[in-house]
């Protein structure tokens, strides 16, 4: 599979915030092992600290995972965290598991003003009821926001 295009002329830096999906290299189901899922999200955590973003919300799905990040400084470097965070988990996960976690490349889309970050973070955190998974998104153990409380982000929610 090719790696998905960039936006011609975005330069991904900035006070930006981003959805994004990571898929798993040949759609295998590697978090399906919660320890794995804490892993990669620990390693998520760490370089979202270091360059300058906050992890709004994740939904680690079987064979994938949804990011909403956020940008928290003028210099925050899309490109350059998500190549980090990828790095950083592939790594732990060779470690891990002796094999490799991701497929090339990375799926995003940049937020215009008036996408609310709450719902993008709703819609991912609702992504395991969708795919059959769970009937709600409590019951599912690797969803969760940094910002906000799943109480917070299940308020007047309606199911996507």
């Amino acid at each position: 599979m090719a790696r998905p295009r960039r936006i011609d002329g975005c330069s991904y830096v900035g006070l930006n915030r981003y959805f994004l999906t990571f898929c798993v290299s040949d759609r295998r189901q590697a978090f399906a092992d919660g320890d794995v899922v804490h892993v990669a999200l620990a390693q998520f955590r760490k370089t979202a600290a270091v360059e300058n973003f906050s992890l709004s919300a994740y939904c680690f799905m079987p064979d994938h995972v949804h990011l909403l990040v956020e940008a928290t400084d003028q210099r925050s470097d899309l490109r350059r965290f998500a190549k980090l965070a990828k790095q950083r988990a592939g790594a732990a996960y060779a470690l891990m598991c002796r094999g490799r976690l991701w497929q090339e490349g990375y799926y995003e889309r940049v937020l215009r003003d008036d996408d609310a970050s709450r719902d993008i973070a709703r819609y991912i955190i609702a992504n395991p009821v969708r795919g059959g998974l769970v009937t709600s998104p409590i019951e599912y153990p690797y969803s969760g926001s940094d910002v906000w409380t799943l109480q917070e982000l299940l308020e007047d929610v309606m199911l996507y």
